[in-house]
């Protein structure tokens, strides 16, 4: 990754500062000037540029406030990141003059900038940044542990996706082959062949209905006892006076006996016929409750019965191929569940020989940040060392703690610096808010160096009050405030040769700045690198 670099800071309309452009060089920056100048503020100009909420009681924000910072994040190449204050005091965000989010710029700017103040040594209450540092610190890769696990998850993913435990698939399968097995049975030959059965038994029940009609009708008219209408009518004709007038009348009715005799007999003859089949008629009638028992459960139609058949077909076809599916997916998991545990220990191990070497390293950087009688260590934890934190105390024969719970706002500010010499991200832009408050003397000179040898590494900004720090910058900026016409006015500058030996001198001697003072600043600076 190419080194940031922040190139420029403009505020406007903040607190105190009405304007002020800060034009910053390669290397260890610092920033001092008299209490209330207007230090801090700046910080928080550049705080805003990197998507920060902006509370007025803290950064006094006008109605036309303007902040905006330029980095280079490759040679040749600027991004600007910036916030402006509308008429009703809401802050708008760009990226490049392109409306943004503050959002979009806290994702931006992580990648090319730290803070480190008293108050929000971020990087160090944060486990997955520790843990970042770590891992970097030894240049352990977790990408291939990282696969493994996603493969795991969208394994037990697609395998929660089958649903229900083993018992209950095995249940629905045997209904699945239930109705199978109840549509088999009922061995369906055409969608029509309910209203076909429905046609032929009611032709069949009309003929059966028929016959019995015609054999009562027989019985009627041709039974062998006395009362039959046949026997009846011959023994009326034959009641007929014998004399000749009657004689047409007895010939018309014995032919009209003929014909009904003829009548009988052919009707005798059909109803004597194989037209009727009751084992037929039954069987059918049997079939067509079947059929409609079946037609009524599935759809309610021979049609969508069918239609169920193959679709039940299918759904067991599939879920026999999904059982035999997971039988394969469950062997799987259980073979990345193993992999994944043998990976993580390997991890594990490597994170925790990481965290002695580290340990070891940043203890040796602690007496030059004023940490003299302070220890700490790395301690990893957790099935692949991702529990990672950093135990601290800050006196001899007192119980060791996490840091961000043991450690004042100054000493973790101290133990990152410390840290970042021992495993400085070339990548990105760090800044340090006082973090020499409460040292001075030879401590001070200490930390003022441990700065400057961060610098050659990556670009660093600090603000401080101390000169022995200050003399180790490769830039020196001094902010000024002043009062004009009842209003107080700040101007931001940056000092070299004489100019930068008066500011030195005034931060040993303040105001009143002697020769010695001066002498002392000149020398200050000739020892710096």
């Amino acid at each position: 990754m190419p080194k940031a670099q922040l190139l420029e800071l403009y505020a406007h309309g903040l607190g105190v500062i009405e304007d002020a452009r800060l034009e910053l060089g390669a290397g260890f920056n610092v920033i001092t000037g008299e209490t209330g100048a207007g230090k801090t503020l700046l910080l928080g100009a550049l705080d805003l540029c990197l998507g920060a909420d902006a509370p007025a009681s803290r950064y006094a924000v006008l109605t036309d406030m303007r902040t905006a910072a330029v980095f280079e994040v490759e040679e040749g190449q600027e991004v600007v990141l910036a916030r402006e204050a509308s008429s009703s005091g809401r802050l708008r965000s760009t990226i490049n003059g392109a409306p943004s989010s503050a959002e979009a710029l806290r994702t931006y700017a992580e990648q090319l900038i730290v803070i480190h103040g008293q108050h929000d040594s971020l990087a160090l209450r944060n486990k997955a940044e520790v843990l970042r540092i770590l891992d970097a610190s030894a240049s352990i890769s977790t990408e291939e542990l990282d696969d493994l696990r996603r493969r795991l998850s969208e394994a037990q993913k697609l395998r929660g996706q089958f649903g229900g435990d083993a018992h209950r698939r095995e249940q629905e399968l045997d209904f699945i082959r239930f109705q199978i097995g109840e549509l088999e049975a009922a061995s369906i030959s055409s969608a029509q062949e309910l209203e076909d059965s429905l046609e032929t038994l009611t032709r069949l029940t009309s003929l059966r209905n028929g016959r019995a009609a015609v054999g009562e009708i027989l019985l009627e008219l041709d039974a062998d006892d006395d009362q039959a209408v046949m026997v009846r009518f011959a023994r009326s004709i034959a009641k007929l006076p014998s004399d000749s007038v009657y004689e047409v009348a007895r010939s018309t009715l014995r032919s009209a006996l003929e014909l009904a005799r003829e009548g009988i007999h052919d009707l005798s003859t059909t109803y004597d016929q194989d037209g009727f089949d009751e084992a037929l008629a039954d069987q059918l009638e049997s079939r067509v409750s079947v059929l409609r028992q079946v037609a009524r459960k599935y759809g309610g139609s021979l049609e969508a019965a069918l239609a169920s058949l193959a679709s039940l077909k299918g759904q067991l076809e599939s879920a026999v191929d999904q059982e035999d599916r997971l039988l394969h997916l469950d062997e799987e998991i259980s073979q990345l569940h193993e992999q994944e545990r043998e990976l993580a220990r390997r991890i594990k191990h490597e994170r925790e020989f990481a965290a002695v070497k580290l340990t070891e390293a940043v203890r040796r950087q602690l007496p030059r940040v004023a940490l003299t009688s302070a220890t700490l260590r790395f301690d990893v934890d957790g099935d692949d060392g991702s529990d990672v934190q950093i135990l601290f105390t800050p006196n001899p024969g007192f119980p060791e703690g996490p840091l961000q719970s043991l450690a004042s706002g100054g000493e973790l500010s101290r133990v990152l610096l410390a840290l970042s010499l021992e495993t400085a991200h070339e990548g990105v832009v760090a800044v340090f808010d006082e973090i020499d408050a409460g040292v001075g003397g030879q401590v001070a000179q200490q930390i003022g160096q441990c700065l400057a040898e961060l610098g050659c590494q990556q670009q660093v900004l600090a603000v401080t009050h101390l000169a022995s720090v200050a003399a180790k910058a490769d830039h020196h900026f001094v902010i000024d405030k002043s009062v004009s016409n009842g209003s107080t006015f700040t101007t931001l500058r940056h000092v070299t040769g004489g100019a930068r030996v008066e500011e030195i001198a005034r931060m040993l001697a303040g105001n009143d700045i002697s020769d010695e003072a001066k002498a002392l600043a000149a020398q200050l600076l000739e020892t710096s690198p």
